[in-house]
């Protein structure tokens, strides 16, 4: 006889011996094979009926096992085991049986088993363990069957070394949106031009803070001139190509024109604005149309009636929750809206990206398998990727970065522009030179167009006190200066004038840094703080550019400070100190907020 029908197996789960009685509705302990068996017991006294009632007779809510006719045996059933037959009329469930008296029960404690309620407990929980561990398991295997699909779904592109290699978890996010209007994909044939290449037609640069509690989304005007640059090209058969740049042409022409891929537009926004996309995602108006489909749709407002033929939109003023087709014509409408342009267009693109960002967080959304499961396919198949992010899960780490912005302190604004002078009939724009880049040099230092936090704020009051105390005499200050990034000769240049205009002339060239540097960064020591705030001072250095730490001796052997000349190096004389918040006069809108389109 083996340990299970002995009911005392060391290796046998408790758990795994109890099944349900049809008869009575309790879990029963299944020791043997030929013992009887003994019911869980229930209240004392008699059951009252319950006709009429799912369960009826079972205080517990339990019905019998599904498909089951009476009187037929249950499982664990069978010969000298016959279930009995009903014989109580109007029962669904026979009474609950008793035991006999045995001697080690006490009179009054009859149809009570002698065992503890937490011993019960335990095997209960056992047995649910195993059912958990078993649909975990068969989860996990579906799972990443499903996840090879979704890797399958995603097609990628290479971002030719015009990006960061990628973002990181632990530093601010740069990812690159570009929308094309590349017609091909069902049902987009009668859209306007059938040949488009696939321009750039909607850009946006998305930077997202590194403390992750606010974010910048920026709108490139697609007829915005600008210079692009050569760019480095990976063929289909694997080889190199440089496709030639072009002075002073439309954003747009940075993609597809002349077989430019996305690591072209990625160049030339780098010269644009300064900022170096880590990732890039291509969309195409399938995408428009499927993502807004698999969250049920979006809600957006108008305040006037549009019936527009050329985007093919038609709707009364109100709010309307839109998908699919619509939502795709609502983000191609121009003519309708504004002053009829691009610029008209963009600010109700930004009105779309903010419903849509709401619609994304919402509970409605986030609680919804079905409808992860179709974002998941919609995003993986309407979306094409750099080779950065190239597999599901890349793509979820980036999620999961993105999921933890508020939309309160998500905004859209636009470079700014001005109408392009050289034009009589204006149909291009160019930079803001006083406020283009203001933006840029807010979103490089990673400063926030909404209110920061507190513990931001603090932070920031802590690196601006560097600044404050006393200051040494220029003629007092002793400085090695090297050139980290900046334009070659920089070095030399501010050497001399330190030396001539500001009467620094205890400073030195020390020629390259060992490493480039994205910003100028000054080095001390402790007791060189009040050299460091006077070079500060003379240099426009912010209090984020000071460094405390060690000093180095100059060539006479002498303990100096070491300024290091950045990418962000613009000469001698021309201050370094970041904004620390967006003007006033910048047009920007908030994620949280409903705006109805004009």
């Amino acid at each position: 006889m083996d340990a299970h029908s002995r009911g005392r197996g060391e290796n046998v789960d408790p758990a795994d011996q109890w099944v349900l009685n049809p008869d009575t509705g309790e879990y029963e302990l299944r020791l043997g094979h030929s013992s009887p068996q003994s019911p869980i017991p229930g209240p004392r006294g008699p059951r009252p009926p319950g006709p009429g009632k799912s369960g009826a007779g079972n205080p517990r809510g339990r019905s019998a096992a599904p498909g089951r006719a009476p009187g037929q045996p249950g499982r664990g059933t069978g010969p000298g085991r016959e279930t009995p037959e009903r014989e109580t009329p109007g029962r669904e469930v026979p009474p609950q049986r008793r035991r006999r008296n045995t001697p080690e029960e006490p009179p009054g404690r009859r149809g009570r088993r002698p065992v503890k309620r937490k011993g019960k407990a335990r095997k209960v929980l056992l047995w649910g363990s195993g059912t958990l561990a078993f649909l975990v398991l068969a989860t996990g295997v579906g799972g990443y069957l499903y996840l090879e699909h979704l890797n399958d779904n995603i097609t990628s592109v290479s971002d030719d070394g015009a990006g960061t290699g990628g973002f990181s978890k632990d530093k601010a996010i740069n990812i690159l949106l570009i929308g094309t209007d590349k017609r091909t994909g069902s049902g987009n044939e009668g859209y306007g031009d059938k040949g488009s290449a696939g321009h750039a037609d909607t850009t946006i640069l998305l930077h997202v803070s590194k403390d992750r509690s606010n974010a910048t989304a920026l709108s490139i005007p697609r007829d915005l001139i600008v210079d692009v640059p050569d760019c480095p090209t990976e063929q289909e058969d694997g080889s190199q190509k440089v496709i030639p740049g072009s002075p002073g042409v439309r954003f747009n022409t940075s993609l597809g024109q002349g077989g430019r891929t996305p690591s072209c537009t990625m160049r030339t926004v780098t010269e644009l604005t300064g900022i170096t996309p880590d990732n890039f995602m291509v969309a195409d108006f399938n995408a428009v149309k499927t993502l807004t489909s698999a969250v049920g749709g979006v809600e957006v407002c108008l305040a006037k009636d549009i019936d527009d033929p050329d985007s093919h939109l038609k709707l009364p003023k109100g709010t309307h929750t839109i998908e699919g087709e619509d939502a795709l014509a609502f983000v191609r409408t121009r003519h309708s809206v504004g002053l009829g342009g691009d610029l008209s267009r963009i600010g109700l693109q930004q009105q779309f990206l903010s419903a849509l960002m709401r619609k994304l967080k919402s509970n409605d959304t986030l609680t919804s398998p079905s409808k992860m499961i179709k974002l998941a396919e919609a995003g993986t198949e309407a979306l094409t990727v750099d080779s950065q992010l190239d597999n599901i899960n890349k793509l979820k780490d980036l999620g999961l970065e993105l999921g933890k912005l508020n939309v309160k302190n998500l905004t859209f604004t636009t470079v700014p522009v001005v109408d392009n002078p050289a034009e009589k009939v204006k149909a291009t724009v160019v930079l803001d030179s006083a406020q283009a880049p203001q933006v840029f040099d807010l979103i490089r230092n990673d400063v926030s167009f909404t209110e920061v936090k507190q513990q931001k704020k603090k932070e920031a009051a802590a690196v601006a006190a560097r600044l404050e105390g006393e200051k040494a005499p220029a003629s007092e200050v002793r400085v090695r200066i090297l050139n980290g990034g900046a334009v070659g000769g920089s070095a030399q240049a501010t050497l001399s004038w330190l030396q001539v205009q500001q009467g620094v002339t205890k400073s030195e060239n020390a020629g390259n840094a060992p490493a480039p540097l994205a910003r100028t960064t000054l080095e001390y020591a402790p007791d060189q703080a009040d050299q460091a705030r006077r070079l500060a001072e003379i240099m426009g250095l912010s209090g984020s550019a000071l460094k405390p730490g060690e000093s180095v001796t100059n060539a006479q052997g002498v303990p100096a400070m070491t300024l290091t000349l950045g990418k962000d190096f613009k000469g001698a004389g021309v201050s370094l100190t970041p904004p620390d918040k967006a003007p006033d006069d910048i047009k920007k809108s908030t994620a949280d907020k409903v705006e109805c389109a004009q």
